[in-house]
């Protein structure tokens, strides 16, 4: 069963599609990495994180028989994995997709934000992980549209593209999990640059800092929120960008990279999963 610390997002699934976000609590590791840390490639002990994924599986299969949860190597960057049962771990990609029940979309984090997407229909379903250069991508696309894009495909399922535009970003759902906040998320004008030159709206969530110019607090849940709109999305939920979504401030429940590498030497991973039973 799941950890009674870790989150089920607060949403309108549709019937048989389930969702959960790990925090730090429910594993074997230790410091720093304790104690659920699903990561292997942040110098973990290896036993110790496959233990932690075996917590992981065995919650997803007490609520879903057979079901497997997919380990991507992430990559900062647009690439969208299709999921089935025996798609293998490590695969590149930084978002994925799947009408296969049991398949389990996971995105593994620390700081940058999971996106959790579903259909109104509960046919597909899909999870993306964006850090600020995958959300950017290049020329005002990034993995929110690359994996909207499949996402779409998926749920007309042969009918006609033109439907893309009008059916399906009506009928999804998208749950934004914890990230860095807009009070700890320091950038530069680059940062703000890769935004604001294809969307100058998005000049609302970058705040300049005191002192040295050319530093900005950047709101990372802000800027998923306006490129879902701009994809058509209005039904999202979760991450609205206030304290208790933080994963800097929020020590005892989230791993944190910017708070924990350089302080501590290391930090641990946590997943948003989302899946259809």
């Amino acid at each position: 069963m799941a950890h009674a610390d870790w989150w089920v997002p607060d949403w309108p699934a549709p019937p048989g599609v389930h969702a959960l976000c790990t925090t730090r609590a429910g594993g074997h590791s230790a410091a720093p990495y304790d104690s659920l840390n699903l990561g292997t490639h942040v110098g973990d002990d290896a036993e110790a994180v496959r233990a932690n994924r075996q917590v992981l599986q065995a919650a997803l299969q007490a609520r879903t028989p057979g079901a497997r949860a997919t380990f991507l190597s992430q990559v900062h960057g647009v690439g969208v994995a299709d999921l089935d049962l025996h798609t293998p771990d490590g695969t590149e990609a930084d978002a994925c997709t799947t009408r296969v029940a049991g398949a389990v979309c996971t995105i593994m984090v620390a700081d940058c934000l999971p996106v959790l997407l579903a259909h109104r229909s509960g046919a597909v379903v899909a999870a993306a992980h964006a850090g600020w250069r995958g959300l950017a991508g290049h020329g005002g696309r990034g993995v929110l549209e690359s994996v909207f894009e499949r996402f779409s495909a998926l749920a007309l399922d042969g009918q006609a593209l033109a439907a893309i535009k009008s059916e399906v970003p009506g009928g999804t759902l998208a749950w934004l999990g914890p990230c860095i906040g807009p009070e700890a998320f320091e950038v530069g004008e680059d940062v703000r640059a890769a935004f604001c030159s294809v969307d100058p709206g998005a000049q609302c969530c970058f705040v300049p800092r005191p002192g040295p110019a050319g530093k900005f607090l950047c709101d990372l849940a802000g800027l998923a929120r306006r490129r879902l709109r701009a994809l058509g999305i209005t039904q999202v939920y979760g991450n609205d960008s206030t304290a208790p979504w933080c994963t800097v401030t929020q020590a005892s429940t989230f791993f944190s990279h910017r708070r924990d590498s350089v302080a501590l030497g290391g930090s641990g991973r946590f997943a948003a999963c989302i899946w259809r039973g």
